[in-house]
């Protein structure tokens, strides 16, 4: 099995990363010769490595800004005039789509698009699938020994009253993970979103926090500061692998969406090809390949790259059909939903 190794310690000015040109590898994408930036919704060693990844393959520069998939659409939507990124990486289809509607996204079909299946690629170039995962709950065993509780395995067992303020999930206005919860629950209930709103009025009572961070729950739940955390399943598995032993990742039997997380091209791009190149090499097996040293355990949407442990088994999930048109269409209205009726209600 191959893994590849990040290629040296990079300074990083805040949370942007500049990657020098270094000589490229032989690959699908070419060399533009101009430098890309592109938000990135991952965690921060997993965006630092895309970049030197990129720029080791193709020669182009790069810079990453880390942003939650909510705080990227804001960010473009502020700037749309004089757009700041070329591109965005690792946020949900629904989060591309709802930019799209905003006329922030322009739609780019790449010429290895062929490499991905169907279900990974939106027809019309809106955004190109790279990942997929699913949500988890991520558990500290010693925190539910001591409530009594057995680790979740649905969504209904976060309501037990024993979890009482010992559950966490992010805010779906900041966090995409967080938002794909809230449509996993209207698509457990065939399409009914009052049916969604009033679970997370029942959970309310069980959430310790709202967090902006959608991973910020699995490091919660490993210092134990509560029971359980909502998070994606490869999120868990990576604060598991980093040494937070008393965790339990477990799915919920009741059904699981595939949250796809994409490529997409920013609409007026400063560097458009540099975009694109970008866009090409996200769909290789480059540019999906495993780093050892800034491991993802989402699982590539290129089927020539070899999976590793920890990655999720597609057969052992209880998948839900996913609407990502729909999903991305409803974002603004569910959010503030949860907004006004969720979030600022007095807990019992």
């Amino acid at each position: 099995m191959h893994f590849r190794k990040s290629f040296g310690t990079i300074a990083i000015a805040a949370i942007t990363l500049l990657v020098a040109a270094c000589s490229p590898e032989e690959s699908d994408a070419e060399s533009t010769g101009g430098s890309l930036t592109f938000a990135c919704v991952q965690f921060e060693d997993q965006c630092r490595s895309i970049a030197q990844r990129f720029t080791e393959d193709t020669g182009n520069q790069a810079n990453f800004v880390q942003l939650g998939g909510g705080e990227t659409v804001a960010r473009l939507s502020a700037a749309s005039k004089n757009p700041e990124f070329d591109a965005w990486y690792g946020a949900p289809a629904a989060n591309v789509i709802s930019a799209h509607e905003l006329d922030l996204i322009e739609p780019y079909i790449s010429e290895n698009a062929d490499q991905i299946p169907d279900e990974f690629m939106h027809p019309d170039g809106i955004w190109s699938g790279v990942l997929w995962g699913t949500l988890g709950f991520c558990s500290n065993t010693d925190v539910l020994e001591e409530l009594g509780v057995d680790a979740p395995t649905s969504w209904n067992d976060l309501l037990d009253p024993k979890l009482r303020q010992n559950v966490s999930i992010a805010h779906p206005m900041t966090s995409s993970s967080a938002y794909a919860a809230l449509w996993n629950l209207v698509a457990i209930n065939k399409g009914d979103e009052d049916k969604a709103i009033d679970y997370f009025k029942s959970l309310h009572n069980n959430i310790l926090q709202y967090p902006k961070s959608g991973g910020a729950p699995g490091q919660m739940a490993g210092r134990g500061e509560i029971a359980v955390g909502v998070l994606g399943a490869p999120d868990c598995t990576k604060v598991i692998e980093e040494g937070f032993t008393n965790l339990e990742l477990t799915l919920p039997s009741d059904g699981s969406l595939l949250d796809v997380q994409t490529v997409a091209m920013v609409k007026d791009a400063p560097n458009p090809d540099a975009a694109k190149a970008f866009i090409d090499w996200a769909l290789t097996v480059e540019g999906q390949e495993f780093d050892e040293n800034a491991p993802t355990y989402s699982v590539p949407t290129n089927p020539e790259v070899p999976l590793v442990d920890g990655m999720a088994n597609r057969k052992e999930l209880t998948v839900l059909p996913h609407d990502m048109t729909a999903s991305g269409q409803a974002k603004d209205r569910l959010i503030n939903r949860f907004e006004s009726e969720v979030a600022p209600q007095p807990k019992d």
